[in-house]
């Protein structure tokens, strides 16, 4: 192989936890091939926010690229699957629905069926929408099975994640990039050098006199942002105005009933509580605003509606939704909480750390660290958080509820110009604006949506060119096709079982004893 001098020869990644090792993980990996070194800093002195134990599906392709085994995987961390997130009381007090990772039936004459559903509905004669979902019917019987590759099928209709331990994710994976040459340094930073000429991180300084260089420093370092915001100033865009919630607390409890396949949010009154069901626990917690309600009663609330005993104290968390100005300046990529945080309604939290290490590689530099390449990736991860930020914004905004301060807020508040055109689209006649970037495809805006009753004034003209007896003979088949197949679909725990994946310490693996 050609030696390039231009080429990058190290890298720093400052900081452990989730983002840091994913990041390690995958440019150990990926860069396997090149004569480039990986060192990770991180001090078992610091703890890391791991929280995030819900994922979406995107987990999926980031471990398959690194070949981890499923099993394996799912053993080491606890994992559950994951068909989807259930909502409860967002629309309006006592409505639930299920956003599914998967599409609601299959399309009719390249028409999505959920045109058809409108069509029923001002019929008078739709069912509940989320028993047209395979993936929806599955969930609420706590059963799994992976997706079927024939695509007549309904079986095949959706997509699956992951709920699992993060810190155990985390681990996993330090043991995976370990093995690929990553070297982990012990030890907290206590100075940054920069580059007096052109103001690049040159080296870092540990707390026992150690000395790391690099050519790239990827900033992994949490809320605090040691680089990309302490060293290099690099500002941050502040989205409390759109997503208020600024706390969280989080407490863990003893795993109870049947094993869920998905995450549950409930709406409460001055924020939102998280249900996650892991192998051997379920994770919770409340998010709010202290604007409206204060610490003591926050806590007070999610310990009040918990169905099963805790584990551990209450951990309290503090943080402001938006993301920093620029996620790659100078020789520093942010990635994790470094680069932004948004709440984790919608479990995207691993997501963003994903799709910050995906562009990097897509976009890798060498020494010259061309401005061309930085602003591409300044561009594509912006619009990555503000499509998340308008996602979540919908869950707030799409709701009949006012009775109290925080739902009222949202119902006065003026929409970010993306959201507020998405919305109107939709109103008008059912319209999907569709985005070039943008995890969320167009079934699950419709979940939300519909799920919390913006129904659209019309729907797509085309599905007239059936009859009402065919609209109708359509949609009994297909809710008859769904609980047929849903009824043969083994229980969650047991199928996790069957496959080898239940953890040595959980309680499914004595359960199949």
């Amino acid at each position: 192989m050609r030696e390039n001098p231009e080429a990058i020869k190290s890298i720093c990644i400052l900081g452990g936890g989730t983002a840091g090792w994913m990041a390690a993980s995958a440019l150990a990996h990926k860069l396997q091939s090149l004569p480039v070194s990986v060192t990770l800093i991180e001090s078992e002195e610091i703890g890391t926010v791991g929280v995030g134990e819900a994922t979406l599906p995107h987990i999926r392709s980031f471990n398959a690229a690194l070949n981890i085994d499923e099993v394996t995987f799912m053993k080491a961390t606890e994992a559950t699957f994951k068909l989807g997130i259930e909502f409860c009381n967002w629309g309006r007090i006592g409505d639930r629905y299920i956003h599914p990772f998967g599409d609601y039936g299959t399309p009719i004459d390249g028409i999505p069926f959920y045109q058809y559903w409108l069509r029923l509905k001002q019929m008078g004669e739709a069912g509940r929408l989320d028993t047209y979902a395979y993936p929806i019917a599955i969930a609420e019987a706590n059963r799994f099975r992976h997706p079927a590759s024939d695509p007549a099928q309904i079986e095949s209709t959706f997509g699956y994640a992951y709920q699992f331990d993060a810190g155990r994710y985390a681990a996993f994976l330090r043991r995976f990039a370990e093995g690929h040459g990553v070297i982990r340094r012990e030890g907290k930073v206590v100075d940054c050098q920069l580059n007096p000429d052109n103001g690049h991180v040159a080296a870092l300084t540990l707390d026992n006199g150690v000395v790391i260089e690099a050519d790239l420093f990827v900033d992994c370092s949490g809320f605090r942002g040691l680089l990309i915001e302490q060293a290099l100033k690099t500002g941050y865009d502040d989205w409390s105005q759109w997503l208020p919630c600024n706390r969280a607390v989080a407490v863990p409890t003893e795993s109870r009933g049947g094993l869920t396949p998905f995450t549950r949010a409930t709406a409460l009154e001055a924020g939102w509580q998280w249900r996650i069901p892991l192998q051997h626990r379920t994770g919770n917690g409340h998010v709010y605003c202290s604007s409206f309600i204060s610490d003591e009663a926050a806590h007070a609330r999610l310990l009040g509606n918990l169905d099963a005993p805790t584990l551990a104290d209450p951990r309290q968390l503090y943080f402001t939704t938006g993301r920093r100005r620029q996620f790659w300046n100078r020789n520093v990529v942010a990635i994790g909480l470094a680069a932004g945080f948004l709440e984790p309604l919608e479990s995207t939290s691993i997501h963003l750390i994903q799709e910050g290490i995906t562009e990097l590689l897509q976009i890798f530099p060498d020494k010259h660290f061309r401005q061309s390449d930085i602003d591409e990736y300044n561009r594509r991860m912006g619009v990555n958080f503000e499509r998340v930020r308008d996602f979540l914004l919908l869950h707030y905004v799409a709701t009949q509820r006012d009775d109290t301060e925080m739902w009222r807020y949202f119902r006065n508040m003026t929409l970010p110009d993306s959201l507020e055109e998405k919305i109107q689209a939709w109103l008008t006649r059912a319209h999907l604006i569709r985005y070039e970037f943008g995890v969320f495809l167009p079934p699950s805006w419709v979940a939300v949506m519909l799920g919390q009753n913006l129904i659209p004034r019309h729907y797509d003209p085309r599905v007239d060119r059936l009859s009402s007896d065919e609209v109708r003979r359509a949609g009994d088949a297909l809710k008859h096709r769904v609980s047929a197949a849903a009824a043969a679909t083994p229980d969650h725990g047991a199928y996790i079982r069957k496959m080898g994946a239940a953890s040595d310490t959980g309680p499914l693996l004595a359960k199949g004893a």
